[in-house]
């Protein structure tokens, strides 16, 4: 009769609390472990509404998962924050078997800034205490490239005149090339110019210059 009047006042002292009694036969714990294993530091719009669910893990002194822990979530309840799918800014949930339980749907505030969500998990008498951190940002800073991403741009005209500089540093680098080289044979645009200056009465020698007749 104690035995049983023992788990009807831990029944009702655990929900009390707003925790689900432990499985039956499942061990009294001492140690309970808190990690978040998804969603850390993720990077949400203000204003908007969470896509990426955050998930935590409870396990126990030799890392075993703990089923049955009540997990509660808690949002700031000024500035960046928001509220959970319920409407408010905590959400209550138990640990499955794997000892995870994830909130998803998380109504964002439209002010920009730092969220730190609190999240404990408790199990009979063990407790463990966590804070994620997330981010709220402007839609704008989402859109702004990145250094890494800016890329110069050559519009066509200035890619012409490019063109045509490449050109004639080329022709005037041939000329000299051709000038250091002592080759005697020049280009065939070099010889009509040569042509077309000895008919019009312009001779060119060595070591002189004669325009006209002498």
């Amino acid at each position: 009769m104690r035995t049983t009047a023992w788990a009807v006042w831990l029944v009702a002292a655990t929900l009390a609390r707003g925790q689900a009694p432990p499985p039956p036969g499942y061990p009294e714990l001492a140690i309970l472990h808190l990690k978040v294993i998804e969603g850390e530091g993720a990077v949400h719009v203000a204003g908007s509404r969470s896509a990426t669910p955050l998930t935590i893990q409870v396990t126990d002194e030799v890392g075993r998962p703990v089923e049955g822990a009540t997990v509660s979530f808690r949002l700031p309840v000024s500035g960046p924050g928001g509220v959970f799918a319920n409407g408010l800014p905590t959400e209550v949930l138990i640990t499955g078997p794997d000892g995870r339980a994830a909130v998803t749907g998380i109504r964002w505030s439209p002010e920009p800034g730092p969220v730190r969500i609190r999240i404990t998990a408790v199990r009979g008498q063990a407790r463990a205490g966590v804070i994620s951190e997330q981010f709220l940002v402007e839609p704008a800073a989402l859109a702004k490239p990145t250094p890494e991403t800016r890329r110069p741009t050559v519009s066509r005209s200035q890619g012409r005149w490019l063109t045509v500089a490449l050109v004639a540093a080329g022709a005037a680098a041939g000329g000299l090339v051709l000038g250091l080289s002592g080759k005697t044979q020049a280009p065939a645009s070099s010889t009509a110019a040569v042509a077309a200056a000895q008919s019009s009465g312009v001779q060119i020698g060595a070591p002189t210059i004669q325009v006209g007749k002498p």
